[in-house]
């Protein structure tokens, strides 16, 4: 293993906790950072470090943000408590979330007037990955960059896709892939009720076509969460409006059209209107089985 760290996670939610987890089994001195007191408290008791992050901020070698968009991201490290003014030069912020590549670019110049690195590193891969350790990372920055993240993505990924020294293109790449997912969950939850109305149960959709060509890794991956009625978050409704969102002003600047991207995101406007904005992102099916009058797994 490589020399120990002092490494902060900041968000502890489904995929911070593993994260955080990851770092920490890997052998690194890791505080986890949340605005809910149960989640620290819960990492702390399976061997997360104890202290205030204004305590420790200047030991730090680099902090995680995996918090949910560009304006938290922009609060933990700016705001009026911002973390940044307090690392030590040299120090690295690796920066997971959702971003569109302008944004990418600005908290990298502002992180460079303190002489504390930056890597464009959002993630893919699902709670589970994260937890294992497994997850893919678009990275891009510096040279140093990477090098004084390697600890935290040694620890957190199974693949790690280099993307060049020019911070953004990562974020960009990662719009790229949420473009395609988002659009693979809308496009299941149409294909699903679509069979239910030619009185194929879902969990036979499941079954066949998961076997077949028309399959994805987010059918298989959501789908069986509507055969088993279980809208437990995983990735919540109200992250495509952000995410696709960002796609579609990605494509405004460079003048394109993405109406495959705008027709999901206007499913996903529609769930999240319905009240649906807090359940799993597969309950997106909801609005198709509400306007075809279908009644999906679990509901009365």
């Amino acid at each position: 293993m490589s020399e120990t760290r002092n490494i902060a996670v900041i968000g502890l939610g489904s995929m911070g906790y593993g994260m955080a987890s990851s770092i920490r089994a890997a052998g690194h001195t890791t505080w986890g950072i949340d605005i809910a007191p149960a989640a620290m408290q819960r990492f702390r008791e399976e061997g997360g470090a104890a202290g205030e992050l204004s305590d420790v901020a200047g030991s730090l070698d680099a902090v995680v943000v995996v918090v949910l968009n560009a304006a938290q991201t922009e609060s933990v490290l700016f705001g009026e408590k911002g973390i940044v003014p307090a690392l030590k030069a040299g120090a690295v912020v690796m920066a997971c979330a959702t971003v569109a590549p302008e944004f990418a670019r600005s908290m990298a110049a502002r992180c460079a007037q303190s002489g504390v690195l930056y890597l464009d590193a959002p993630i893919s891969g699902g709670s589970m990955k994260a937890s294992l350790g497994a997850l893919s990372v678009m990275a891009s920055g510096s040279r140093e960059s990477f090098a004084a993240a390697r600890p935290v993505l040694d620890a957190t990924a199974e693949t790690v896709f280099e993307l060049g020294d020019e911070v953004g293109a990562g974020s960009a790449m990662k719009a790229v892939n949420q473009l395609l997912a988002g659009v693979h969950i809308a496009a299941m939850a149409e294909a699903m009720t679509f069979g239910m109305t030619q009185g194929i149960a879902p969990e036979t959709f499941v079954e066949v076509i998961s076997k077949c060509a028309g399959t994805s890794w987010m059918l298989e991956n959501r789908a069986p969460h509507i055969v088993e009625g279980d809208y437990t978050p995983r990735s919540s409704i109200d992250i495509w409006p952000k995410d696709l969102g960002i796609v579609m002003d990605i494509a405004r600047s460079a003048k394109f059209g993405a109406p495959l991207t705008a027709a999901a995101l206007q499913q996903f406007l529609a769930a999240s209107g319905s009240g649906l904005g807090q359940e799993d992102d597969a309950a997106v099916a909801k609005v198709y089985a509400r306007n075809a009058g279908l009644e999906l797994p679990g509901e009365a």
